[in-house]
This record gives C-alpha cells, sequence and structure tokens, in this order.
C-alpha cells in the first residue's frame, strides 16, 4: 500500500526527499514549486527549480502558482484527492485551505532542532551561532511558520570546520530519511506526535 502525495518544495535541500518519496512507490500526484527564476545576462532565460527538474525526470505534474491564497488554489489543491502533503523548503506560506486539503494534513522537513532557527537559513545560522548540534525535524502543520506538533526528529553534531554546503548535504540526506520513515509510520496509523516546544522555553 502506498500513499497518495503532494509534494511541495523548491531547492536542492528538497530533492532527497522527493527522490526517497518516489523510490518508496508513494503515489506523488503533484509537486508544487516556485515558478522559474529569469537568468542570464539579459535575464531572459528561465531557470526552473531543482525541484521542478527532478519532477521532470520522472514525468510528475508541476504546478507553480504564484499564490497559494485563492480560491482556485485551494478548489485545485483538493481535487488531487491526496492523503498527505510533505513539504521542504517550498517558500510560500500554506493558507488554511491548502493545509486542510489533504485527508492527513500536512508535514514539513525543517533543517534544525525547533524552536532554534525558525525560518529560513536555519543551517548557516546554527553555523554562525557556534551550535555543536543540529539536526532535522518532521512536523505537522499549522498556520503559521514552523510550528505544531512535532512527528520525528534527528540530531547531528556539527564539526567545528564543517561547510554550510557539507551540513546542507548531510542534513538534506537525513531529512529524506527521517521523512520516509514519518510517511511509513503515518501509514500504518503508529505516527505519533509531540507538543513543539515554545520559543525561549
Amino acid at each position: 500500500m502506498s500513499l497518495r502525495i503532494v509534494f511541495m518544495g523548491t531547492p536542492d535541500f528538497a530533492v532527497p526527499t522527493l527522490v526517497e518519496i518516489v523510490g518508496r512507490g508513494h503515489e506523488v500526484v503533484a509537486v508544487y514549486t516556485r515558478a522559474p527564476k529569469p537568468a542570464g545576462r539579459r535575464g531572459l532565460d528561465l531557470t526552473p527549480s531543482a525541484i521542478e527538474r527532478e519532477a521532470r525526470r520522472f514525468a510528475l505534474p508541476v504546478l507553480t502558482p504564484a499564490t497559494l491564497r485563492t480560491t482556485e488554489a485551494a478548489d485545485s489543491a483538493r481535487a488531487h484527492g491526496a492523503d498527505v502533503a510533505v513539504v521542504v523548503a517550498y517558500g510560500l506560506i500554506l493558507p488554511k485551505p491548502i493545509l486542510g486539503a489533504c485527508r492527513l494534513g500536512a508535514f514539513n522537513l525543517h533543517a534544525s532542532l525547533l524552536p532554534r532557527w525558525r525560518g529560513a537559513a536555519p543551517i548557516n545560522r546554527a553555523i554562525m551561532a557556534g551550535d555543536v548540534e543540529t539536526g532535522v525535524m518532521v512536523m505537522k502543520m499549522e498556520e503559521g511558520l514552523d510550528t505544531g506538533p512535532i512527528a520525528k526528529e534527528e540530531r547531528v553534531p556539527i564539526p567545528f570546520d564543517v561547510t554550510a554546503g557539507d551540513l546542507h548535504d548531510r542534513l538534506a540526506r537525513l531529512g529524506a530519511d527521517l521523512m520516509v520513515r514519518a510517511l511509513g509510520a503515518l501509514e500504518r496509523g503508529t505516527l505519533t506526535l509531540t507538543a513543539a516546544v515554545a520559543r525561549g522555553a
């Protein structure tokens, strides 16, 4: 048995998770990503996101809406008939109708141990702050930025000489494994959620 999944992601960090999901036999019914960006000296060439390139390689349907805050976007999301949405560094806030479009909700992969380093660039911020460890978390999404109960987490030490690129690649691979384990537990009905720690706690 497999899950029907809507995948939402944009940069390189999200690619291992999409690859792992497809490799585990889940049915990816739609891939949402940010629209191609102008590139080249005159900005005339459009460069698709890393996730769009990967989705095309798997012949998956790709959507690049400018916003999800419309009735049309909510109707389209529900029409996929997906069990769950998987979100990895997508780049758009998901409003309540989108979060509720899938039967089992939406799950986000975040590249830090929350509540530390919510929002953008958590890997770089952890290194710049001299943190001795970091990790990845899968959380069930609620309205708001990086909020919601935690499904799974994995911690890793930060070597003193590590680069942001090396840590990015390690966490991307670790996060992909963590997400498919969370999806497997969700499919079996054994996934347990833990309340997130509030900022400053």
